[in-house]
């Protein structure tokens, strides 16, 4: 007699993912990670209030290991956002959110709080281990003028011979108001030391007092302003003890006459670092003209010291001249 019984089928487990991984969470955002990890979210429909500027940003940011190294909307100021482009003068236009400040009056509150617009995105790919996006934006005024669009690129690779990730970015931003647009920052309006304005990164609170690298020096709130091809964070986490290190590069060409950028950068009283084009001087974009910058940004667990920061800026830099 034939024994009919079936064999129990084998389990039916959905498989760890391999590697590098995308979810879009279409109208809202991108959701990035790694083997089952979260690495970081893509905001490219913020629902921010017209005071907070509306732009994309990208928060969480977290290491490999699934370290925290961004913190979203600190109660000092609400407007910061992980890591996003913001820019508090253009023009009589503020795209950073909050007050402004202007020459002979300080900080105080305008109807001026624009927007970086979504509109699409021509290009969502994951091949070869580095995902890439397109995306097209409209920056609009507070009374809803266009006065930019936007080509923003950006890529994200894992390099698991360095124990972290890479985040490649590139900006294109066309003057379509009709007229001229100056850029500046609260330095060229006459505040010393204020010329934040760019790429920024808003560290978590515990990356208070943390440490700044730069191919010359190691130090905190004194290398305010210095110029350099790239610059590193290290900061440490509450509870476990760990660290975390980001080394931040500008693109090779960014800059007038092959200049180094200038560094927004504070360790206190709170963690923040920005390659600021504008800090102390302020760049003209013709009607039509395009402004174009390229950043990488290296994310490793561990506190790399001086020499390995430099050593994650100079893959950084390698990824970046080759996107």
């Amino acid at each position: 007699m034939n024994d009919r019984r079936q064999q129990p089928y084998p389990p039916s487990t959905e498989p760890e993912p391999a590697g590098l991984t995308v979810d879009h969470e279409v109208g809202t955002s991108l959701l990035i990670g790694h083997r089952g990890r979260p690495l970081t979210r893509y905001v490219h429909r913020p629902w921010d209030a017209p005071l907070e500027s509306p732009r994309p940003y990208f928060h969480p940011m977290r290491t490999l290991g699934g370290d925290l190294v961004s913190i979203y909307r600190p109660h000092d100021h609400i407007w910061h956002k992980g890591l996003a482009l913001s820019l508090p003068n253009v023009g009589s236009e503020n795209f950073w959110g909050g007050v402004t400040y202007r020459r002979g009056i300080g900080y105080a509150q305008y109807d001026n709080n624009g927007s970086m617009d979504h509109e699409d995105f021509d290009e969502l790919a994951l091949t070869g281990g580095r995902l890439r996006v397109a995306e097209r934006l409209r920056w609009h005024t507070q009374g809803g003028e266009p006065w930019f669009t936007e080509a923003r690129r950006f890529g994200v690779e894992v390099l698991p011979d360095e124990d972290a990730w890479v985040l490649l970015f590139e900006t294109a931003i066309t003057n379509i108001r009709g007229t001229r647009t100056i850029f500046g920052s609260p330095t060229t309006e006459g505040r010393d030391n204020a010329g934040y304005g760019g790429l920024f990164w808003r560290g978590p609170r515990s990356f208070t007092g943390g440490t700044v690298h730069t191919p010359d020096a190691t130090g905190t709130d004194e290398l305010m302003g210095v110029r350099a091809p790239w610059l590193g964070f290290t900061g440490q986490h509450d509870d476990h003890g760990r660290s975390s290190t980001l080394a931040f590069v500008d693109g090779a060409g960014n800059e007038p006459g092959g200049d180094h950028v200038k560094w927004f950068v504070r360790s206190t009283p709170f963690a923040c670092v920005c390659p600021a084009p504008f800090f102390d001087r302020e760049v003209v974009v013709e009607d039509g003209d395009t402004l174009i910058r390229r950043y990488a940004i290296v994310i490793a667990d561990g506190d790399r010291g001086s020499e390995g920061t430099a050593r994650l800026a100079a893959t950084g830099a390698g990824l970046l001249a080759a996107y």
